[in-house]
């Protein structure tokens, strides 16, 4: 299984967000352990860094999506996939940038806590809960 994995998901598992974490933590420890692929968009590592950095610091977050990237890899995504994104009937913008580097890894699915905000993506939502039972 290829998965995308949304912004929201990572950030839970950084800031032990409840009742998210366990689920999210769960999942990504899946994709380390090699039970599926998964893609982060390229926008979602700018994101992280400017929600986790007040927090935790500069360093420790830099350290976080290194380690982060030993076992996501970053979507290739592409000035058509910027303008494909444009097109995509979703009301947030930055979720259909999420749908477009989904689209550009080949993702199966979109791992957020966010389904609702999927609604008309091309590529299928579901919860790190729901991914979870799937993988099991």
């Amino acid at each position: 299984m290829i998965i995308l994995i949304d912004t929201d998901v990572v950030i839970d598992v950084a800031m032990r967000r409840e009742p998210h974490f366990d689920a999210s933590a769960e999942l990504l420890s899946a994709v380390e352990q090699g039970r599926a692929t998964a893609f982060m968009a390229w926008h979602s590592l700018s994101n992280i860094h400017y929600i986790l950095h007040p927090k935790s610091g500069s360093r420790a977050t830099t350290e976080f999506l290194r380690d982060l990237l030993l076992f996501i890899d970053v979507a290739r995504t592409s000035t058509a996939s910027a303008a494909y994104a444009t097109g995509l009937p979703m009301r947030d913008f930055e979720d259909a940038l999420q749908v477009a580097a989904a689209a550009a890894a080949g993702a199966d699915v979109i791992a957020t806590r966010n389904v609702r905000d999927y609604v008309g993506s091309p590529v299928k939502a579901e919860t790190p809960a729901n991914l979870m039972r799937r993988l099991s």
